[in-house]
């Protein structure tokens, strides 16, 4: 199938479920957000799920503050995945998707800077934290994101479940299943912790993941930073740590607001070296 027809299906799931998602969007403050089971047909996640590469051909983030494989060079494989991603970008999913938030002027991200796909395994983990504010040249706001997860037979057990911090790191979480074939839509903002708990069994658990931008910010007033790390409330030396990460970072982009090194997670299209 290509984007088109994906993005037709998509379409046809949120508008049948429109009132619901509102629904699930109003009530879920101060983490605006809302979820919809059985996005595409079943064989098609299948599929998808299938198309996904080996560990090793993507890029591994490992630090204080995550562990895991992502890539946004969508060119370098399974062409199912490019053409999924890029569904949620078709104007008929942004339409849908503005009138179950309420947002404004939302804009899809064509460059999948800090989206593509991601894939987790055993012991791997997304510790709690602020997605970055802006755009690469901080001209729009990132205000959703889009997590659409794809590995079959996945249960609440195995970890790697997103969590949300309504009331910030420090007190408790609430976990929202990393169920095959659904899709979560979620704000950012200046109170969006959310995090991906640790991975405890010898499976993959993939991630399609699509960041919808807005020249309006998504709460009342402006506001800017970069993405803020946090630690679990029982790691407290590490908490210390990035805590003092995420200042420092923040004091590096007021000095430089498109900061000291640029970022490589996004798709380069037009660049021979990166194909």
């Amino acid at each position: 199938m290509n984007r088109a027809e994906i993005a037709q299906s998509i379409a046809a799931r949120l508008q049948s479920n429109g009132q619901a998602l509102m629904s699930q969007w109003q009530q879920s403050a101060p983490i605006h957000h809302c979820f919809v089971d059985d996005l595409l047909p079943e064989a098609l996640a299948r599929r998808i799920y299938a198309a996904y590469p080996r560990g090793e051909t993507m890029r591994v983030r490992r630090s204080l503050r995550e562990l895991k494989y992502v890539a946004a060079q969508m060119d370098r494989y399974d062409p199912l995945l490019e053409e999924t991603l890029y569904a949620f970008q078709d104007p008929s999913v942004v339409r849908l998707v503005q009138e179950i938030t309420g947002l404004r002027a939302l804009q899809p991200d064509h460059q999948l800077y800090a989206g593509g796909i991601s894939m987790m395994g055993r012991g791997h983990f997304l510790n709690p934290h602020l997605d970055n504010s802006h755009d690469l040249d901080r001209r729009h706001y990132r205000v959703l994101n889009l997590l659409y997860y794809v590995s079959p037979g996945w249960r609440i057990e195995n970890g790697g479940n997103l969590e949300l911090w309504p009331r910030g790191p420090r007190a408790d979480a609430h976990t929202i299943e990393s169920r095959f074939n659904r899709l979560v839509i979620m704000i950012t903002n200046t109170k969006s912790w959310h995090s991906v708990a640790p991975i405890v069994v010898d499976e993959r658990r993939c991630c399609v993941s699509n960041y919808y931008f807005s020249e309006f910010p998504a709460e009342s007033a402006e506001y800017f930073h970069v993405t803020s790390f946090r630690a679990r409330p029982n790691q407290f030396l590490r908490d210390l740590a990035l805590r003092a990460d995420a200042t420092l970072r923040m004091g590096i982009r007021k000095i430089f607001p498109r900061g000291v090194v640029r970022t490589s997670h996004y798709y380069k299209k037009n660049d021979p070296d990166d194909r």
